[in-house]
């Protein structure tokens, strides 16, 4: 039976700039918002658009993002006919291959989605932020008689030779394309999420694979060569909320955006468009009497007996009694022990912050001074981290890491 559109989710990135968080974990696999992975936003995306076919291409340490998917039903994406699929690079008669590049990655898995015989293809990111209808997109894309439609968002001027840019005219064609250009003549950024009409892609695909320069890639490669051929190519305007959350900072403050839902446009209570997620099962939260906290998320398992200010703390978090945790990405199954002080930081799964040490400081100015501390760490007692620290190994009590 034929599928309409089906998804496929680039989720093989290493997610390098993350540093400590992603060096035994696929990007997509990072939790955010207390009870999320940052893979849990597309999936949602796709089950409310009405999308229930999706390929997730894993390939840089897929383990805890292979579990944590399983059979797709949290997403109610468990079906006979689609459903969710993982697909790694796998040995063939000819050789094995890593994923070349992204559009490396959807050529090798042609046969996949040839099994569905779709109209239209959509292409995801596995490491954004972002809530969107893709229905919407689609009707776009139809209406336009689009062939190949990229939605993208407008970003002000002085940010936009950050990104790969759309050039348009006045019916949202794109004329141009500029991947972070020093004169932008456009600030209509690319988000990176794109709908193929499938017999066009499949054809791109074949060629790009055949050229033996080529870098396998959509933003260098294969959006040049539609923009070559004059192909019908369209601009789709996103005006909600989206965020890349490559790098440190950018992952700090998509969390702290969390507890401001009305002026930074992300909310995650919103019943008409659920993010679904593989919940962990626990008890509800415990606040104790001497604990004060003040806007903050808290998710379920989590013991509080100390002070903790606009945080976001993932399930199962014990912070002690006179421990201090200010604008700090908690991670699940941490402890923070009595009197130790937390601040402007993100710290990793499964971390022991010993009896008074410092992670972190809030620094004057300095937006990218996020202190991070990777899964699995034990800060000892007294140890002092900085506000720009990368720590992926234990800590020794009263240790200085500046």
């Amino acid at each position: 039976m034929a599928k309409e559109m089906i998804a496929m989710l680039l989720a093989g990135g290493q997610g390098s700039r993350l540093y400590a968080l992603t060096k035994k974990l696929a990007k997509p696999a990072v939790p955010f918002g207390g009870k999320y992975r940052i893979i849990d936003f597309p999936l949602s995306n796709c089950v409310n658009s009405g999308i229930d076919t999706v390929g997730i291409l894993t390939q840089y340490q897929p383990l805890v993002l292979n579990e944590y998917i399983g059979n797709g039903q949290p997403w109610d994406l468990d079906r006979l006919h689609g459903g969710v699929h993982v697909l790694p690079p796998y040995q063939k008669a000819s050789g094995s291959d890593w994923y070349k590049g992204t559009a490396n990655a959807i050529y090798q898995n042609i046969s996949f989605i040839e099994r569905y015989q779709p109209q239209y293809v959509i292409i995801l990111s596995g490491d954004q932020i972002c809530k969107q209808d893709y229905s919407d997109f689609l009707r776009f894309h139809k209406e336009k008689g689009a062939e190949f439609s990229v939605a993208v968002m407008e970003v002000p001027w002085e940010e936009a030779p950050r990104f790969g840019l759309m050039v348009t005219d006045e019916d949202d064609r794109i004329t141009e394309f500029q991947e972070k250009p020093k004169q932008p003549k456009s600030n209509l950024a690319s988000m990176g999420i794109y709908i193929f009409n499938w017999d066009t892609l499949k054809q791109y695909l074949m060629e790009d694979e055949e050229d033996p320069n080529s870098e396998n890639d959509f933003g260098n490669n294969i959006i040049p060569n539609l923009l070559r051929d004059r192909r019908k190519m369209y601009a789709y305007h996103f005006s909600g909320y989206w965020k890349d959350v490559g790098t440190i900072s950018s992952l700090w403050e998509a969390n702290m955006e969390v507890l401001d839902p009305e002026h930074s446009g992300i909310n995650l209570f919103d019943d008409k468009w659920k993010i679904y997620s593989r919940t962990s099962g626990m008890t509800g939260h415990k606040i104790s009497a001497q604990a004060e906290v003040e806007n903050c998320m808290i998710t379920e398992g989590c013991r509080i007996d100390g002070n903790v200010k606009h945080s976001v703390i993932f399930s199962g978090v014990r912070i002690e009694k006179g421990a201090v945790v200010e604008e700090a990405v908690i991670m699940g199954g941490t402890t923070v022990k009595a009197g130790a002080v937390v601040k402007h930081c993100i710290v990793g799964e499964n971390v022991v912050v010993g009896e008074n040490a410092v992670v972190g400081v809030a620094p004057e100015g300095d937006e990218n001074g996020v202190a991070t501390i990777g899964p699995a760490v034990t800060i000892g007692p007294g140890a002092k981290i900085g506000p720009k620290a990368m720590v992926e190994n234990n800590v020794k009590g009263g240790e200085v890491i500046w």
